[in-house]
């Protein structure tokens, strides 16, 4: 069993801001507790109390999910210094949830050696993607989203932890060279070792190579 990692965070929504620690195995699984009350999703905009019961009227809620609020919590990420090796950075992240179908926000920032970086996309892939290009050479991120062995389905995401794995089906994955055609990432796609978040790492990373897969490369 994987053991969970703890973000420090914030809630808030129309009654007031609270402090609170997000729970996650790098997966699928995301926890926290607000108010008393214990949520869990697959991703941080799928966050629905753990009873199965609606949470009360502190809470804004849609199909049993929270929004009407915002979410801010820090994460670590690894950086690789070309000639330096890797070192540990915290990736603050903020998501407003206006509205239970269609409007999020996505805002991450990493700072760096006196520098900041930050971008607002509506999901992690192109927030990191913008991240990575805005890094100093030859400084690039080391975490699941640049790994040689994973990819997203071509039907499209969510905003995190919709990144499927192959670490456990390398040859076939290597394969791989688009959507359509011989070698597409249909084939593949049911030898998926599983799902990862973007910013997850694990003993077998390798850094993405150019036109990899059905996503490519990814900068750095």
């Amino acid at each position: 069993m994987t053991a969970l990692q703890p973000w420090p965070g914030r809630y808030t929504d129309r009654h007031g801001t609270e402090e609170v620690v997000f729970e996650t195995d790098g997966r699928e699984s995301i926890r926290t507790t607000v108010r008393g009350v214990r949520f869990e999703g697959a991703t941080m905009d799928a966050l629905g109390a753990v009873s199965g019961d609606p949470p009360g009227s502190e809470f804004t809620c849609a199909d049993g999910k929270l929004f009407a609020c915002l979410l801010e919590w820090a994460q670590p990420v690894r950086v690789e210094v070309a000639g330096q090796g890797e070192q540990i950075e915290t990736l603050h992240c903020a998501l407003r949830l206006d509205d239970p179908t269609d409007h999020k926000e996505l805002t991450a920032t990493l700072r760096l050696d006196g520098r900041e970086f930050r971008s607002t996309q509506a999901d992690f892939e192109d927030a990191l993607r913008e991240l990575a290009r805005s890094l100093p050479h030859p400084v690039r991120l080391k975490s699941c989203i640049s790994c040689t062995w994973s990819d997203y389905h071509p039907c499209g995401h969510g905003i995190m932890s919709d990144l499927a794995c192959f670490r456990g089906a390398k040859d076939r994955y290597l394969l791989v060279e688009g959507k359509s055609g011989p070698n597409n990432v249909f084939d593949v796609w049911d030898h998926r070792t599983g799902f990862v978040q973007e910013t997850w790492l694990c003993e077998q990373f390798e850094h993405r190579g150019d036109h990899q897969g059905y996503r490519g490369s990814f900068p750095g």
